[in-house]
C-alpha cells in the first residue's frame, strides 16, 4: 500500500523472452519440462536423503535444504514465466512486484549462505576429520540453516525497502521475465543513485561475504589433498568437493554479473538470470546425484527397498484374493449340499 502513495502506476508490464507465437510455443514446452525436471529432481534428492539412514549426515542435511530451496527458488520465477509465455498480456501487479522481488532476494540469498556453510563442511571433513563429529554437531548445523535464512530475510527487507520508496510515473514496461531490481530502478522517476548503490554494496557484502569464506575453505582443502601421498587418496577426496565446485561457479559467476553489471536490456540480461533462476535449480540435483557414489548407491537403495515393498503388497494381497475365493467356493459348495438335502427330505415327507 506504501508504494501505491507514491506512484501513479499499478501495475508493470513484462517484455517476456520473445514477442514470436512460434517461439513462444516452443520456450513454453521447453522450459516447462526445465520446471518438471526441477521439481521431480529435487524432490527425488529430498526423498533418498530423508529414506536412507546412510545419508543422515551434516554433508546430506545441508544438501537436503540446498534441494528445498531450489525449489521454492525455482517456483518463485518460472510459474509466471510460464504463464505469459500462453498470454497475449504479460502484466504483474505492483505488489506482485514486490513480491516477486522479496522472495527472489531471500531463496537466492540462502542458497549463498548455504553454499558457503557446505564449503565449510567441506574443509571440517576434509582437514579436521577426527574432529569433524564434535564440530559438525545436529544443533550447529541446524543453527547455521536458520541463521542463513535469517539473514537473507534480513537483506530482502533491506532490499525491498529500497523498492517501495521509488516513484513510478509514466514507464512501466519491464526489459525483462521477471521482476528484478536491476531492471526495476530504469523505471523510477525518483533519483536512484542512493538505491543503486546500496543494491551494489548489499550485493558486494552478500556475495563476498559468503563467496570469501567458500575460498578460504577451498584453498586449505587444495592445501590438504595436496599433502596426501597417494594419487588414489588425492583423487578421492576431491571428488567429494567437485560437485560442490561446479554449484558454486553456476551459481555466483551468473548472479554477481547480473547484480554487479549495469543493466543494458540485452540478451545477456535474461540468459544470466535463467542460469541461476532456472538452469542451476535443474543441474544441482544432476551433479550431486550422477557425481556421488552415495547418492547413487543411495537411490538404487531406496527404489529397491520400495520395489520389494511394493512386490510384497501385490503378493499379499494375490494370496488374500484366491483365498477369499476359496472360502467363497466351499460356501457355495455347502449350501448347495443344504438345498439338496431339504429338498430331499420334502420328497419323503410327501410320499408318507
Amino acid at each position: 500500500m506504501a508504494w501505491r502513495n507514491h506512484s501513479t502506476i499499478t501495475e508493470f508490464i513484462l517484455i517476456g523472452l520473445s514477442d514470436d507465437p512460434y517461439i513462444e510455443a516452443l520456450l513454453f514446452v521447453f522450459f516447462l519440462g526445465i520446471y518438471l525436471l526441477t521439481v521431480m529432481g529435487n524432490l527425488m534428492m529430498l526423498l533418498v536423503i530423508w529414506a536412507d539412514s546412510h545419508l543422515h549426515t551434516p554433508m546430506y542435511f545441508f544438501l537436503s535444504n540446498l534441494s528445498f530451496l531450489d525449489l521454492c527458488f525455482s517456483s518463485v520465477t518460472v510459474p509466471k514465466l510460464l504463464k505469459d509465455l500462453l498470454s497475449e498480456k504479460r502484466t504483474i501487479s505492483v505488489e506482485g512486484c514486490l513480491t516477486q522481488v522479496f522472495f527472489v532476494f531471500i531463496t537466492a540469498g540462502t542458497e549463498a549462505f548455504l553454499l558457503s556453510v557446505m564449503a565449510y563442511d567441506r574443509y571440517a571433513a576434509i582437514c579436521h576429520p577426527l574432529l569433524y563429529g564434535q564440530v559438525m554437531s545436529t544443533q550447529f548445523c541446524v543453527k547455521l540453516v536458520l541463521i542463513s535464512w535469517g539473514l537473507a530475510c534480513l537483506n530482502a527487507f533491506i532490499i525491498v525497502l529500497l523498492a517501495i520508496n521509488l516513484d513510478f510515473c509514466e514507464a512501466q514496461t519491464i526489459q525483462h521475465y521477471t521482476c528484478e531490481l536491476p531492471s526495476l530502478f530504469p523505471l523510477s522517476c525518483s533519483d536512484i543513485s542512493i538505491n543503486v548503490d546500496i543494491l551494489i554494496c548489499s550485493t558486494l557484502l552478500h556475495g563476498l561475504g559468503t563467496f570469501l569464506p567458500i575460498f578460504f575453505s577451498y584453498a586449505r582443502i587444495v592445501s590438504t589433498i595436496l599433502s596426501i601421498s597417494s594419487t588414489s587418496g588425492r583423487s578421492k577426496t576431491f571428488s567429494t568437493c567437485s560437485s560442490h565446485l561446479i554449484a558454486v561457479t553456476l551459481f555466483f559467476g551468473s548472479g554477481l554479473i547480473r547484480y554487479l553489471m549495469p543493466t543494458t536490456g540485452s540478451s545477456l540480461d535474461l540468459l544470466l538470470s535463467l542460469q541461476y533462476s532456472a538452469v542451476t535449480p535443474l543441474l544441482n540435483p544432476l551433479i550431486y546425484s550422477l557425481k556421488n557414489k552415495e547418492v547413487k548407491a543411495a537411490v538404487r537403495r531406496t527404489l529397491g527397498k520400495y520395489l520389494l515393498r511394493l512386490e510384497v503388497h501385490l503378493s499379499d494381497s494375490t494370496s488374500r484374493v484366491m483365498l477369499a475365493d476359496d472360502v467363497t467356493l466351499d460356501d457355495l459348495i455347502m449350501a448347495e449340499d443344504d438345498l439338496c438335502g431339504a429338498d430331499i427330505r420334502q420328497s419323503i415327507q410327501k410320499l408318507v
